[in-house]
């Protein structure tokens, strides 16, 4: 089949989620398909990038700018939410249009709804133009159940602040939305069962497809990564430091959870790796305990070296591929029951969970001083990755959604 795919961040260097989701499944289809890729770019990419193996071809448009007031203008004025104008651009619609006349297309995947608009019913005639492609939505998060979760949390936390206006509105824009870009697709795709649910809340007549986030479990084996040296008793959260569920997450794990656990293990130090830490994490940097790495080349030997891995989320939406990442380098680790969303876990099975912070601090110190109950809790966890969230399982899952009969996955190296 010949399949373009849409995405919103170009899809290398994999280093989180999106990325990493649209680099691998476009990997894995290559073999057996011809993919096109059409995508925003900060910055042009690599000249010896991999996806230029991957890829029969590739075209980039810089991601737009728009300014802090526009967006306030927008957000009060404008009948679209906020992630359908991030990346509406001129030169990416006539890009596609000039692909769409001159290639026919068996599958358009849609990576994200931020690239939905492209699609509104007014848009889609224009793709049904000459052979009718599938159009495919891969929803990475029940986007407006996200926003309204992020609206609830700031308000319970810090009041009616600009931020909670701001996601109180997106979250009612979003329903109509997302639902409309579901409606106009030919087949939906949700990370997890919880947001298939959810999107049906919009609609129950929607039919969702299952298609869960992966991991490479070869790449990502403990004995084959050289650990980085931290401190002592280390706890480390990885993600991208400008996400507002991250940034809430790692403010109240160190407002809350943190003095406990200094309490308990004086000499314990909490490393929070990540690209572009907010401002809002400034007020962490006078405590010597705390460690923030900004950007790094690869989080992996931070993981390996953790005495736990945390996932202090109290909003979101979707599945946290960093939790696979430690399951696969068989990290233990504590979660928020929201931060193990979206995953076939037992808690004390595969991690802990724990939702208030007296709970949440106990069970860390009690992996720290229990490493046997640490190393089987991380063994269990790579058990479960290798498993069940291989690439090499999931992507077989696409092609049934395209229609294509499954291929044999080869039996992973475990």
């Amino acid at each position: 089949m010949r399949v373009l795919f849409l995405t919103p961040q170009f899809p290398y260097p994999p280093q989180k989620g999106t990325t990493l989701r649209n680099y691998n499944v476009m990997g894995g289809l290559a073999p057996r398909h011809e993919i096109d890729l059409l995508s925003f770019v900060e910055t042009s990419p690599l000249a010896s990038c991999p996806l230029n193996t991957v890829c029969r071809r590739i075209a980039t448009v810089p991601v737009p700018r728009r300014s802090n007031t526009r967006r306030a203008i927008d957000t009060l004025l404008s009948r679209w939410p906020d992630m359908g104008l991030r990346l509406w651009s001129i030169d990416f619609k006539q890009q596609l249009e000039a692909w769409l006349r001159d290639g026919e297309y068996d599958v358009i995947q849609i990576e994200g709804i931020e690239l939905a608009r492209y699609f509104s019913s007014n848009e889609k005639a224009q793709v049904r133009r000459g052979k009718a492609p599938l159009i495919v939505f891969d929803d990475h998060n029940a986007e407006y159940l996200l926003q309204q979760r992020i609206a609830q949390a700031e308000i319970a936390s810090r009041g009616w602040t600009p931020g909670a206006i701001y996601s109180t509105i997106q979250a009612r824009k979003l329903r109509g939305f997302e639902r409309q870009i579901c409606h106009t697709a030919d087949r939906v795709i949700a990370v997890s069962n919880a947001d298939a649910d959810t999107l049906r809340q919009l609609d129950p007549t929607l039919t969702v497809h299952v298609i869960p986030n992966g991991v490479d479990t070869a790449d990502y084996q403990r004995e084959n990564i050289v650990p980085m040296e931290l401190p002592s008793n280390s706890i480390v959260f990885t993600g991208t430091m400008d996400f507002r569920p991250n940034v809430d997450g790692v403010l109240w794990f160190a407002r809350e959870v943190w003095p406990l656990v200094k309490a308990a293990i004086p000499d314990a130090h909490f490393v929070i790796v990540g690209q572009r830490p907010h401002t809002r994490l400034n007020v962490l940097q006078d405590d010597p305990s705390i460690i923030i790495t900004g950007s790094v080349e690869d989080a992996r030997p931070y993981i390996v070296s953790a005495s736990v891995v945390v996932i202090p989320l109290r909003m979101g939406g979707g599945t946290r591929l960093k939790l696979l990442e430690a399951f696969a380098l068989q990290a233990p680790i504590v979660s928020t029951t929201l931060g193990a969303e979206g995953f076939d876990v037992t808690n004390g099975r595969e991690l802990l969970l724990a939702d208030e912070a007296g709970s949440f601090a106990q069970v860390i110190v009690e992996l720290i001083t229990d490493r046997v109950q640490a190393k089987r809790l991380g063994q269990a966890g790579r058990s479960l990755a290798v498993e069940r969230y291989d690439w090499q399982r999931i992507v077989p899952m696409f092609e049934a959604v395209y229609g294509v009969s499954r291929y044999t996955p080869q039996p992973s190296a475990e």
